[in-house]
């Protein structure tokens, strides 16, 4: 029986020993969904790693021009444009588990 698409995000990312993001999840998991799509899918997959007593963390988008880090932010996307210096060139957040405490 093959892995859903959320099964083989949560051991990609419970075995990875580094913060990853979804371009780099879109290749180790083997997936057709977009990007956009692939944040969906953590937002599910973050519910189910809190049931496993795991939570999905994320280290901030940050802007490659000014360096302006999105720390307070909620979404798990990629912000589009930097509120600072409104550069587009934004490197992605990246995101790793951590156990419940």
């Amino acid at each position: 029986m093959d892995e859903t698409v959320r099964e083989r995000l949560i051991k990609t990312l419970l075995a990875s020993k580094e913060p990853l993001t979804v371009y780099q999840l879109q290749i180790l998991v083997e997936t057709e969904l977009k990007p956009n799509e692939l944040y969906e899918e953590l937002e599910h997959v973050k519910k189910t790693l809190k049931r496993l007593g795991y939570r999905l963390e994320m280290v901030p988008a940050a802007c490659r021009k000014c360096g302006y880090q999105f720390t307070d932010r909620e979404k798990l996307k990629k912000p589009s444009r930097c509120p600072r210096c409104k550069s587009e060139r934004i490197e992605p957040p990246k995101f790793y588990v951590a156990p419940l405490y």
